[in-house]
């Protein structure tokens, strides 16, 4: 349970650049132990959320992200395919509350939805809503009447990632504004819809950027619900995973202040350790858990990069005396 003998825990949106990289500066052990006291103050730290996420379109995006497998401007050899069919998201929905996962996530990779594609996903989030699941999807940019719909048909969160810092962004990608993911996410807290959005770290961003993304989140309007800090998994002929592979990536304890300082400056928000756990050992998680990360993506399977095994999971929860967290809904 929260430690409720801590004194309130403050979410603020007003927390500056300055403010943020004294966290960072901190000795590392301090800093985790401040982290983990915020943690404990808001959840139980023995507590884990499980979700899965499955891709139900892939590839031939019109986005030039630099870290995307799925770009149509990168030959990465991943076959495009169209929206998947609404029984065989059902019958991989159901494969995932079986394998205990309490949220289900759905990712289309366009750059904007189409209010053609709208009626077939209303279909696919009720089917699953009605499994007893918690439904997100990330589907690019959406409209408010869009998110509205979606809301509608039982969609509880979306996602949509700011990935950097403002100043680094067009770095990633320049095929989309930084302005036009915050109206994103603006059309979906209109609607009252829970937002899931996070960013990668290991594209070549420096701990100013780590700072810089971090303050976007922290003063938002309304803090994500949902925030997945993703460790780039490098993808061959994509231009950020091959200088990832020329240069390096970031380093294991550098990963770990980051989650932290998303932990202080995002109190209550779930954090979610994504992609890049199957390059992680188990005494990294158990650090970025320690550090705050309370949710993580089960399934052996991310979208188009791999996830640790099912027995790999179970193996690192038992190990670290973590449970299932409840359904936060």
């Amino acid at each position: 349970m929260p430690d409720t003998t801590h004194a309130f825990v403050a979410v603020r949106h007003d927390w500056t650049k300055s403010e943020i990289s004294a966290l960072f500066e901190l000795p590392f052990m301090e800093l985790v132990y401040k982290a983990a006291s915020v943690h404990r103050q808001v959840f139980d730290p023995s507590e884990i959320q499980l979700s899965q996420l499955l891709s139900i379109k892939t590839g031939g995006c019109a986005e030039n992200c630099g870290y995307c497998s799925q770009s149509a401007h990168h030959d990465t050899g991943l076959k495009a395919s169209k929206l998947m069919a609404v029984d065989a998201v059902l019958d991989a929905a159901k494969a995932a509350k079986a394998g205990g996962a309490q949220r289900f996530c759905m990712g289309a990779a366009w750059r904007d939805l189409k209010d053609r594609d709208v009626p077939a996903l209303a279909e696919m989030i009720a089917e699953v809503k009605a499994l007893g699941l918690e439904t997100c999807a990330t589907l690019g940019m959406i409209t408010p009447q869009q998110a509205s719909a979606l809301k509608a048909a039982g969609l509880d969160y979306y996602n949509h990632n700011l990935d950097t810092s403002p100043e680094y962004y067009d770095q990633v990608v320049t095929t989309r504004t930084y302005q036009e993911r915050l109206d994103t996410l603006s059309a979906v807290r209109e609607v009252g819809m829970k937002t899931c959005c996070g960013g990668i770290l290991g594209m070549g961003e420096s701990r100013e950027d780590r700072v810089s993304f971090l303050q976007q989140l922290a003063n938002l309007p309304a803090h994500p619900d949902s925030l997945p800090i993703n460790n780039l998994v490098p993808v061959a002929n994509t231009p950020l995973g091959d200088r990832a592979r020329r240069k390096g990536e970031i380093s294991p304890i550098e990963f770990v202040r980051t989650v932290a300082v998303a932990r202080i400056v995002c109190p209550k928000s779930m954090v979610r350790l994504s992609a890049g756990r199957n390059e992680m050992d188990e005494a990294l998680q158990a650090l970025c858990f320690l550090a705050g990360a309370n949710s993580i993506f089960v399934g052996s399977q991310l979208l188009t990069t791999p996830n640790p095994e099912p027995g790999t999971d179970a193996h690192l929860l038992q190990s670290l005396g973590l449970k299932p967290m409840a359904s936060t809904l």
